[in-house]
Order: structure tokens, then C-alpha cells, then sequence
């Protein structure tokens, strides 16, 4: 089964195999598919006999919790002396600008590989694939592509790539295909219940009192359109919890009855001091594409999850998420009333 571009494809298997040295990365605060992607793709370099290094920024390390078990060799904190003489790739990263490394954007050549349907398209070579329920899934048919088998830690890293973006195949992005993948996968040894258990069952006491606080903060807007939560910095600081302990949260608002899009707002510290607020969004159907209305504050993502940081405060965040619900769901008119 061919996926994507058929001409875009073959370029990238083209550079995979004729280029020599490459350089790997992905998008900031890299997620299972992300971090999967990027192991799986270097492993596939490695088969062919190339020298890869797989870039994650200091600011991204340690990894968060779920996937400290990750193997993670090769791994590099500054862009290579000869980054000019590398081919990049840039894998699950829908905009070139949610990498820290901007030196990165001066690889020979740029090779950008993702499923998210608002890519950019920022690389020399775009191997985008919006039908795929991962980035690991395109990388996982490159491999059987080039005759490279996936076993050991690559089959993992696909298969954590792969659970963690279909929402452990409950999101609407699970196809045929990535039961296809996953059923390969287990046959060559993965260990479901293992990984389910590091992923899902080993919650750290902080991050539950993170998911605590924020569920004290929920407010629901519009008969229920809108249900919205808040962490600040005095939260994270008053549990000990780390970034990575808000990860799942916005799903349990996304499960509230009535509820057409989720919204969790974070405080963030600012390199200079200042505060900016982050914010992740789910839709629980197809009638609202949060990643339009994350575009506006300049984030993006996916249809039913996507995310942006701003200068907003809590309350301008409600009210641009308000008008943009309204405006999708009743029109112009709305839409302005309710602003």
C-alpha cells in the first residue's frame, strides 16, 4: 500500500540511500511519536550503513518520564561543525520554527517527513502523508521499502510512536494500517503489556496532583462548548511536577459531556522572565479544526489537537476561543455577538 506522494516518496528513499552523513530532528517538547519517529529513522540509518546523529535539544532533557526507557545513543545537544555537508531530517514537526535549533535549517539538504495536514512545508524535500496515524508509520514504510526489518528497539520506538498517537487506537487517525503495523510489530517480539505499563501505569505522585489542580480550575463556557482548565507556575511549583506532567490532562476535559473543544492553559516562564501561557486544545469531532484556531495565535497541530503559546491571559484565551467555537459552529453573526 502506497502512501502520500508517490514522486515525493521515492526522492526520500533516493537521498536515504545516496546520501552519507545526516543529521535527525523534531519538534520541541518531543511526544511518543516524535521521540519513536526519530529513534526508528536513526536505526533505518544505521541498517544502510550511514553515520546519523539524532539532535534533541538541552532544553528537551531530561526526556519526560514515559520515555526514559528509551535507548537513546547517538544523541546530540549542538548542531555537528558540518551541518553545511549534512542532509537533515526533520521528522513529526509540522513547522520548522518548533525546533530551537535554527543552524539546523543550513543541512545540505532539508528533508521534511510528517503526517500533520498543516505542515509548512518547510524542507527542500516534503514527504508529507496526512492519512498516516503517525510519523512512525511513514518511517515504517520506508523501511520495508528499503528492505530493513524493524526489531528490538526500533520496533518499540514505533510502537510507542504508534499507541501514543492514535490514542492507543482510539483516535480518529487509526486506520487498517496502523493495526497492519501494530500486528507486525507484535509478532517481532514487542512487548505490549511492558510498554503500556511505562507509558500509562507508573505515574509519578506529583503529576496526579498536577491533574488535581487542574481539575479544581475547570470552567465550562457556552452550555458546555467549551470546557477550560488552568495550571500555573505556583501549581507546578507547589507539587514538584515537571513539563512533562501535563501531558493527558487536556484529554480528561476533552471527555466531558457536551464538550466540543478542550482547552488547557499552562503559565510558562519566559527566558527573559516574562509570563506566556501555553496552550493545548482537543475537539471532540470532526466540526471544529482546532488547529485553524491555534494557527491564529501562530501554533498549529492536528484537526482535534493542536496547540499554541501566547501573551493572552486566561481570561482573553477564553474569549478568543469562544468567538472561534461560535464562529465555526454558528456563523459570523454569532460569532460577533458573542464577542
Amino acid at each position: 500500500m502506497s502512501l502520500g506522494d508517490a514522486q515525493a516518496r521515492a526522492q526520500v528513499l533516493e537521498r536515504l540511500q545516496a546520501d552519507s552523513c545526516f543529521v535527525l530532528a523534531t519538534h520541541e517538547a518531543p511526544d511518543g511519536d516524535a521521540l519513536g519517529s526519530l529513534l526508528a529513522m536513526h536505526g533505518l540509518l544505521l541498517a544502510l550503513g550511514k553515520q546519523a546523529e539524532m539532535f534533541i535539544s538541552p532544553s528537551d532533557l531530561p526526556l519526560p518520564y514515559e520515555y526514559s526507557f528509551f535507548d537513546t545513543p547517538r544523541t546530540i545537544q549542538q548542531p555537528p561543525a558540518d551541518i553545511a555537508s549534512r542532509t537533515v531530517i526533520f521528522l513529526d514537526c509540522g513547522n520548522i520554527d518548533r525546533n530551537s535549533a535554527d543552524v539546523l535549517r543550513d543541512g545540505r539538504h532539508l528533508i521534511n517527513i510528517d503526517h500533520h495536514h498543516d505542515n509548512t512545508g518547510f524542507g527542500t524535500l516534503n514527504y508529507v502523508v496526512p492519512s498516516a496515524s503517525c510519523t512512525a508509520e511513514i518511517v515504517w514504510e520506508l523501511m520495508h521499502d528499503l528492505g530493513v526489518a524493524a526489531h528490538g528497539r526500533i520496533a518499540e520506538a514505533l510502537y510507542v510512536a504508534l499507541i501514543t498517537d492514535t490514542g492507543r487506537f482510539m483516535y480518529e487517525n487509526t486506520g487498517p494500517r496502523a493495526h497492519q503495523m501494530a500486528a507486525e510489530l507484535i509478532e517481532v517480539g514487542v512487548d505490549v503489556q511492558g510498554i503500556y505499563r511505562r507509558l500509562y501505569e507508573e505515574m509519578p505522585l506529583a503529576k496526579l496532583q498536577l491533574l488535581a489542580r487542574a481539575l479544581a480550575s475547570v470552567h465550562s463556557y457556552d452550555g458546555g462548548r467549551l470546557t477550560l482548565a488552568c495550571i500555573t507556575l505556583e501549581d507546578v511549583r507547589a507539587t514538584g511536577a515537571k513539563e512533562s506532567h501535563h501531558e493527558g490532562i487536556v484529554d480528561q476535559l476533552r471527555a466531558v459531556r457536551g464538550t466540543k473543544v478542550a482547552a488547557l492553559v499552562r503559565e510558562v516562564e519566559a527566558i527573559d522572565g516574562s509570563l506566556r501561557r501555553k496552550v493545548s486544545l482537543r475537539a471532540t469531532d470532526e466540526e471544529i479544526d482546532v488547529s485553524a484556531i491555534a494557527r491564529i495565535e501562530g501554533g498549529g497541530g492536528h484537526r482535534r489537537a493542536a496547540g499554541f503559546t501566547t501573551d493572552l491571559d486566561v481570561q482573553e484565551i477564553a474569549a478568543l476561543l469562544r468567538r472561534e467555537i461560535a464562529l465555526r459552529l454558528d456563523g459570523e453573526h454569532a460569532a460577533a455577538v458573542s464577542s
